[in-house]
């Protein structure tokens, strides 16, 4: 019903260059007054997402700072599960319908299980942070079996609830009253009414610079990687790390990139949808529809399965996001775009969506730009092309602000703060 997770240790002194003195002083302070505590974080998926990849290296820096912290992956009994879930997470993020009783059903007996196991082997730790609605149930189940020692029970919520689906909100947000502090990405995604009831804290995710996929990778090896796995290294490219989601709009993509086209002879467009995660059922029908859509354009590459990436997923992304001249991240809801994080932080210039977390990270004009139609990305894809000075300046500013707001240590003194608050 579910797993522990074991991660390779890291090292305190390796985040040093990535933190200001000031930063660097308060992590510190706050982790030694709070190293009694034990930790778990518990999400849904051990691979593929924002949510596993933050838990990747967050788990790692919380023990490297002397808090005991444990990992923990459900694993429902019913492939269901993940279908109801994904509807979820669809609803919630403004798509139409609702959850009928037994779609319903299956998400509540499927956590119930997974309750049942954890109160049998008796879990226990001080501070339990649960990610996303998947587990959202389980604080409520837990807490009535008895599970013993807790301080704190905390949600995170990562996805984008700027137009959510009412009917589902209205049926899954009660439950949020077992927690005793709810942690958002942004104050827009805190429905209306619930700061009332439990404190909030606001948390945007952030990027580790020690991942594999961050760490520094020159252009020429970059090249090397991309042109074996078939792209043109005479022509420019341009690309999309994401999931093949129907939120992450690749058909938009293809749309600009064919507009571009016109003004940029010889162009291709790489799709990276390598990550998926297993609680994303959806994923291989939103690919059929995408490989239609692409309809065996020669300079559209489609990425999609592991097993023929002999470098690994990681360095893959790293090396089509640093063989790229502009990147791409054209959702049209995002709860937050750790891969926009990932193309700033490398210096490249991104264009995202105009929506969601994609809004606080890129300053339209300034870092990156902000789009709201295949248009208006083509035009911006070409601008860049055609202005190399101006497509540095753009990725620089970018690269800047990922150092100040979005890396990984102020992500982990986030929620240390939230920790804290629930520590006596």
């Amino acid at each position: 019903m579910y797993l522990k997770l074991d991660h390779p240790p890291v090292s305190l002194d390796a985040y040093r260059p990535f933190m200001e003195p000031e930063l660097a002083d308060e992590l510190l302070s706050l982790a030694a007054g709070i190293r009694h505590l034990r930790v778990v974080h518990l999400n849904s998926t051990a691979n593929g997402g924002g949510v596993a990849e933050i838990l990747q290296s967050m788990v790692p820096l919380f023990n490297a700072l002397g808090i005991p912290t444990q990992r923990i992956v459900i694993n429902p009994a019913e492939p269901a599960f993940f279908q109801v879930t994904k509807k979820i997470h669809n609803l919630l993020q403004g798509a139409e319908g609702s959850l009928s009783d037994e779609e319903l059903a299956v998400y509540h007996g499927n956590i119930e299980q997974v309750a049942q196991a954890m109160s049998s082997d008796k879990l226990s730790a001080d501070v339990w942070f649960l990610h996303d609605p998947q587990l959202l149930p389980l604080a409520g189940l837990l807490r009535r079996r008895c599970i013993t020692g807790a301080k704190a029970w905390l949600w995170i919520c990562h996805i984008d609830l700027t137009h959510p689906n009412q009917s589902a909100l209205d049926s899954l947000l009660p439950m949020h009253r077992d927690y005793d502090h709810l942690i958002f990405s942004l104050q827009q995604y805190v429905p209306r009414g619930l700061a009332a009831n439990k404190p909030v804290y606001i948390a945007p995710p952030a990027i580790d610079p020690l991942a594999e996929k961050n760490n520094p990778m020159n252009e020429a090896a970059a090249w090397d990687i991309v042109a074996a796995m078939g792209i043109d290294r005479s022509r420019p490219l341009i690309t999309q790390v994401s999931r093949f989601d129907l939120w992450k709009d690749p058909w938009g993509v293809i749309d600009a990139y064919r507009i571009a086209r016109q003004s940029v002879p010889g162009l291709q467009l790489a799709l990276l949808g390598l990550s998926q995660a297993a609680d994303d059922p959806e994923a291989q029908e939103v690919l059929n529809t995408v490989v239609a859509h692409a309809a065996d354009d020669p300079d559209i590459h489609l990425y999609y399965d592991l097993n023929s990436i002999p470098v690994g997923n990681d360095r893959a992304v790293n090396a089509f996001q640093m063989a790229s001249s502009v990147l791409v991240q054209k959702s049209t809801r995002e709860g937050f775009g750790l891969t926009v994080t990932e193309g700033m932080w490398k210096g490249k210039p991104m264009i995202g969506g105009n929506a969601g977390g994609i809004r606080i990270q890129i300053d339209d004009g300034a870092n990156g730009y902000l789009v709201s139609s295949p248009q208006e990305c083509a035009r911006r894809i070409v601008t860049l092309l055609q202005d190399a000075n101006l497509s540095v300046i753009i990725g620089a500013a970018g690269r800047a602000s990922v150092r100040r707001r979005f890396l990984l240590p102020r992500l982990a003194l986030d929620y240390l703060k939230v920790a804290q608050a629930h520590a006596a």
